[in-house]
């Protein structure tokens, strides 16, 4: 009550007018005076407390300064002081966060507390590290990080960002392999060849894995822009120029030299590269597959032979796309890079579609194989880019026309033909055959008269080459895998004159595939290979294993066997004697990876003659 008596009195006085305040304050003092000795009393005090100041000043002074210093630390407390409900702020760092692994380079090293390097992890990908357990060496710190349970190690406060963006930092890289920049990050199209040991200047990139850019955005000293995989370039100029394996691998190549104007082993890619494997499109361990045109009669009957098929281990089957002047279906591609290819379609696109859907929803494997350097109907609209004389006419060869291997345009076309039957049709790969040089040119060659077109000198072992690797980068961007056919002879140790070489093949695509036919052997006094088909192949596969083993990350062996009748003298018959023969000669030798049964005509009855040798498969 008294507390609220004050409070109120207070208030009355707080809100009394002045008028009323001066009068009041008046009557009291008037009550005051009138005790005389009181205020005699007053006055009296009043000179001792004046006369006490005017002989201690120096006092009274300090004692105003030590107030005002009580009064601005009493005022500096309370304004410090959070207001009731509100949650104190923490001040201590927190113990763990998370970053992002950036570098220079694709691989980081991490260390132990002694700091003795532990191993490397890619960069790109998010971390916890403690804040508390560091180590410092050579004015950095390495913080405690935890990369993928149970490894964890000490990484340099360099290698550590809180920004995604920022996780590839070279400014700047070399070329170590010879590629066409692409003139756009989502583009077939190629643009300049960038030599070994290139500097280009970074500008950006799209995405990492395992810690390897897929494509940077660079700028050539020329001032050309473009895109180049990172598998492809080095972070320094003495590692570009470095060759793989020098007193290994590459030794055994740079032996070989140009013997058939083919070109040599030593300028070839041998750096390892890594297989397809792709969740979503399971290659089979085994392939065994049976091969079938694109003729309308062939595959309106497709019923029939996916029905046979299912009464053998067959697996696979292998379509044609395009075989010469045999074509699969109209397509949008014809139209834009050969218009008269498109005239010449075999099937409707919606038959052909049908056909190839009816492969996959009976659960096997669909191949799609293309001729890719042998091409009247492109030579037919583009001259061009033919291989031609020194008039500018293109040369029949060995039955057709041919586009050089060394045109850009071309690989741009085949390389779009085989995206779109992935696209459409579905096929889970896709097999380059005639992905050579024409045989049969030495005449040509000798007298001068032949033109290729070999605007960057390169051999023709090297266009090769680089054409499939640009051919398998794009492939599996789109998910499948890429097959190559390539001649018998390629298990020889030299570069053939047509430009194709085994290990150098192998090296880059996920399946090669061999075409030691029998009766394609030359006959031996009175030997004959085609009569002994087991013995020929296994000679044949023997050599070819050593081929594989000279590629540092060799493809698969997936061998074309002869399935039809010998082609020479006494027109052997094969029948399921012969099939198996070959098979077990291939599998002798560690080329397990299955086969494709060539027969030109897709014979049924001949393929029913198969079946015992089909049905004994693993």
């Amino acid at each position: 009550m008294l507390a609220e008596k004050v409070e109120i009195r207070k208030k009355l006085v707080y809100n009394m007018p002045i008028s009323m305040l001066g009068s009041v304050i008046m009557k009291r003092s008037a009550k005051k005076r009138k005790n005389p000795a009181a205020e005699a009393r007053r006055m009296h005090r009043r000179e001792q407390v004046l006369r006490f100041l005017r002989q201690n000043t120096w006092l009274a002074l300090l004692a105003v300064l030590v107030l005002i210093a009580l009064i601005l630390l009493i005022c500096v407390l309370a304004g410090g002081r959070k207001a009731p409900g509100e949650e104190p702020e923490v001040t201590a760092e927190k113990p763990y966060q998370t970053a992002w692994l950036c570098a220079d380079a694709p691989e980081i090293a991490y260390y132990d507390r002694n700091f003795t390097q532990s191993g490397t992890v890619a960069r790109g990908g998010q971390v916890t590290f403690s804040t508390t357990d560091m180590l410092e060496h050579d004015g950095k710190l390495y913080y405690l990080t935890y990369l993928d349970v149970p490894q964890y190690g000490y990484i340099c406060e360099d290698n550590l960002t809180d920004d995604e963006q920022a996780v590839v930092q070279e400014k700047k890289v070399f070329v170590r392999t010879p590629q066409n920049l692409r003139m756009t990050e989502d583009s077939i199209e190629l643009g300049e060849l960038v030599e070994q040991g290139t500097e280009l200047t970074v500008l950006g990139y799209d995405k990492t894995a395992n810690g390897v850019v897929h494509q940077y955005h660079v700028r050539t000293p020329r001032g050309k822009t473009g895109y180049i995989s990172g598998k492809y370039v080095a972070a320094d100029y003495d590692e570009a120029m470095e060759v793989y394996d020098r007193f290994g691998i590459y030794m055994t190549h740079a032996s070989r030299e140009d013997r058939y104007d083919g070109g040599d082993g030593a300028s070839l890619y041998y750096y390892p590269t890594e297989k397809a494997s792709f969740a979503d499109n399971v290659m089979p361990e085994h392939v065994y597959a049976i091969y079938l045109t694109c003729d309308p009669k062939i595959l309106a009957d497709i019923d029939a032979y996916i029905a046979y098929a299912k009464t053998t281990k067959i697996n696979a089957f292998v379509v044609n796309i395009i075989d010469g002047t045999s074509v699969g279906y109209p397509s949008s591609v014809y139209d834009k890079y050969s218009p008269t290819t498109g005239k010449y379609a075999n099937n409707t696109f919606e038959e052909y579609q049908t056909a190839i859907q009816k492969i996959k929803d009976a659960g096997f494997y669909a191949i799609g194989r293309l001729t890719t350097f042998n091409d009247s109907f492109f030579v037919t609209d583009h001259p061009e880019y033919g291989i031609n004389d020194t008039d500018g006419e293109p040369l029949y060869i060995a039955n057709s026309y041919w586009p050089s291997a060394f045109c850009r345009y071309v690989w741009e076309y085949k390389v779009a033909l085989a995206k779109e039957a992935v696209q459409s049709m579905g096929f889970n790969e896709i097999q380059f055959d005639y992905v050579r040089f024409p045989d049969g040119t030495y005449q040509y060659e000798k007298n001068g008269n032949i033109d290729y077109h070999n605007t960057y000198g390169e051999t023709k072992a090297q266009a090769i080459q680089r054409f499939l690797m640009y051919a398998v980068e794009e492939l599996h961007d789109v998910g499948v895998y890429v097959s190559a056919d390539v001649f018998g002879e390629t298990n020889n140790p030299y570069v053939t004159s047509y430009g194709q070489y085994w290990p150098a093949i192998s090296n880059v695509v996920d399946v090669i595939s061999g075409m030691p036919y029998p009766d394609h052997f030359a006959q031996n006094g009175t030997y004959r290979p085609w009569e002994h088909p087991y013995e020929t192949l296994l000679d044949w596969g023997a050599k070819a294993a050593e081929r594989q083993s000279e590629t540092p990350s060799p493809a698969i062996v997936r061998t074309w066997i002869q399935a039809y009748d010998a082609i020479r003298t006494p027109y052997n018959t094969y029948g399921a004697e012969e099939i198996a023969g070959q098979i077990r000669a291939l599998q002798e030798n560690g080329l397990d990876g299955g086969f494709m049964a060539w027969n030109a005509m897709c014979s049924l009855s001949k393929l029913e003659s198969f079946k015992p040798a089909f049905d004994a498969l693993e």
